[in-house]
C-alpha cells in the first residue's frame, strides 16, 4: 500500500530538475553533511506538534503523511541522535504520531496513510491497513531509541516488541517466511507479492537476537535465499519492485508491469531503487557473504555508468536520462559501505548538497542514507 504509482510524477518532474553537484566529502565532513542535511529536511517536511509526521504530499493538495515516511523518520531522528544531534524530544514526538495512528490499540501495525481532514490527520478505508516496510522500520527504530536513551521514560522495548509480534502475525507469509506487503496480504495470491527492498535481512537478525524469537532467524535465512535466488536471475545482478516468491524454497515469477503498482513493477522502479541502501544495511550489520556478493555485483553494474539515473529495466538498460536522488543516494550508500570509493566519489557528485524541496521520496532517502 504505497503511494509511489501516485508520486511517481511528481518525483519524475522534480527529477528533472537540475542537481547541484559537490565534491566527494572527507569522513568527518559526511558526519557534518548528514546532520545538515537532517536539520534541512525536518524543517522542510515534518508536520504536526505534540504529535509529528513527514508531509508526503510535496506541497500539492491535502496533506499527507505515510507509515513509510514515519518509519524513515524515527530511523533518521535516533541515527542522528548517534551523531550527537538532540532529537530525542523529536523522536518521541514521531513515536506519539505513530501510537495515535496504529491499526487499533491491540495491533500496533501502523495505518499506513493519513490525510488532513478538517484539520486532523485521519485515515478512512483503505488508508487504516498497514504496509510492511514502514513497520519494520519503525521497529528497528524502536530498538534503536531502547539502546540509546533507554526505556524507562518511554518503553521503546515494550513498543518494539509489541510491534514485531504483530508484524510477525499479520505481515508474514506462512510458508516462505517472506515479509507481505502489509496486512491486508490475505490470500493466496496476495501473500506471494513480494517487494524485494523489504528482504532486511540485518535488521530481522537484529529482530530475533532482541525478541529471543527463533522465527526472526527463520526469516532471515528465508529472506537470504531470496537475495540470492533474486542476484542470479540477472547478469546486473538488478532486483525488480516485486516479484512472486511462493512455497518453502522460494520459487520466483517474474510480474507484469501494472500487475502491483505502476508501469515499473518489474523493473528497478521507485521501490527497488532502496535495495543497494537495504543490502548495505544489513551488510554493514553482518559482513555476510551473501548480501556481499549481491550488492558488490548491482555496484559493478553501477560503476559502469557515467551517472545513476532513474529507472532501470533489469538488463541494464536505462529508461530515462535524469538523475533522481532516490536512486542515487542508495548506490553512494552502498558504494561507501563496500568500500568502492571510485563510484562514491562519482556518485558524490550527483547528490544536491541541500535538501530537495516538495520531493519527500528523494529528499528522505538521501537524508535516511547520510545518516545510516
Amino acid at each position: 500500500m504505497h503511494l509511489h504509482k501516485i508520486l511517481l510524477g511528481l518525483v519524475v518532474v522534480a527529477g528533472l530538475a537540475g542537481i547541484t553537484t559537490m565534491a566527494a566529502p572527507t569522513t568527518t565532513a559526511q558526519a557534518a553533511s548528514a546532520t545538515t542535511l537532517y536539520t534541512q529536511w525536518r524543517k522542510a517536511y515534518v508536520g504536526g506538534k505534540t504529535q509529528k509526521y513527514v508531509k508526503s504530499n510535496n506541497g500539492s493538495g491535502a496533506t499527507t503523511a505515510l507509515s513509510e515516511g514515519q518509519g524513515y523518520a524515527m530511523l533518521a531522528t535516533v541515527l542522528a541522535a548517534k551523531k550527537g544531534v538532540n532529537t530525542r524530544t523529536t523522536f518521541n514526538q514521531f513515536y506519539a504520531y505513530y501510537r495515535a495512528h496504529r491499526v487499533s490499540s491491540k495491533v500496533p501495525l501502523m495505518q499506513w496513510q493519513q490525510t488532513k481532514r478538517n484539520g486532523k490527520m485521519t485515515s478512512t478505508g483503505q488508508q487504516q491497513n498497514s504496509a510492511t516496510d514502514g513497520d519494520l522500520d519503525i521497529a528497528y527504530a524502536l530498538i534503536l531509541a531502547d539502546k540509546k536513551w533507554g526505556s524507562k521514560q518511554v518503553n521503546y522495548k515494550a513498543a518494539a516488541k509489541k510491534l514485531l509480534t504483530a508484524i510477525k502475525q499479520k505481515e508474514l507469509n506462512q510458508t516462505t517466511y517472506l515479509p507481505t506487503m502489509g496486512n491486508w496480504a490475505t490470500s493466496t495470491y496476495d501473500v506471494s507479492k513480494l517487494r524485494t527492498a523489504d528482504l532486511m535481512t540485518g535488521y530481522f537478525k537484529t529482530f530475533a537476537r532482541y525478541t529471543m524469537d527463533s522465527t526472526w532467524t527463520k526469516v532471515a535465512k528465508r529472506s537470504q535465499v531470496a537475495v540470492k535466488k533474486l542476484s542470479a536471475r540477472q547478469k546486473t545482478g538488478l532486483f525488480p519492485d516485486f516479484i512472486l516468491a511462493t512455497g518453502a524454497s522460494i520459487k520466483l515469477k517474474a510480474v507484469s508491469p501494472y500487475t502491483i503498482e505502476s508501469a515499473t513493477d518489474n523493473q528497478v522502479g521507485y521501490n527497488a531503487c532502496r535495495v543497494p541502501w537495504r543490502l548495505a544495511q544489513t551488510y554493514k550489520m553482518q559482513k555476510d557473504s551473501v548480501t556481499k556478493n549481491a550488492l558488490n555485483k548491482q555496484l559493478k553494474f553501477f560503476n559502469k555508468k557515467k551517472q545513476i539515473t532513474a529507472v532501470y529495466t533489469l538488463g541494464g538498460k536505462a529508461v530515462n536520462s535524469y538523475v533522481n536522488t532516490a536512486f542515487t543516494a542508495p548506490v553512494n550508500f552502498a558504494a561507501k559501505v563496500m568500500k568502492k570509493s571510485a563510484l562514491e566519489k562519482k556518485t558524490a557528485k550527483q547528490l544536491p548538497t541541500t535538501i530537495e524541496k516538495k520531493n519527500y521520496f528523494s529528499a528522505t532517502l538521501q537524508v535516511v542514507t547520510a545518516l545510516s
